[in-house]
């Protein structure tokens, strides 16, 4: 049985051959057409508010998200309910 010592160096080489080929099969478009997810930036801009408002409506449960990695998603559809129920509010 041979014995491979694998180096720090191995293996940031390891993790950035996956990330990109993560990044070859999951592109931000394909995102978009299985369920129409933003990420926060995109959500700040299209209901024009602060970062600290977006995350009091994530603190509160007002606005349901999902966090992959650090970056945060929220479906399409859970915006426009909270804009329903702003709306009749």
């Amino acid at each position: 049985m041979q014995v491979e010592i694998l180096t720090w160096e191995d293996l940031q080489r390891f993790r950035k051959e996956l990330i990109e080929e993560i990044k070859g099969i999951v592109k931000p478009s394909d995102l978009r057409t299985g369920g129409d997810w933003l990420r926060s930036a995109e959500v700040r801009k299209l209901l024009k508010i602060s970062p600290g408002t977006l995350q009091n409506l994530r603190i509160n449960g007002s606005l349901p998200y999902q966090k992959i990695g650090s970056i945060m998603y929220y479906a399409h559809s859970d915006i426009v309910k909270l804009l329903d129920k702003i709306g009749r509010g």
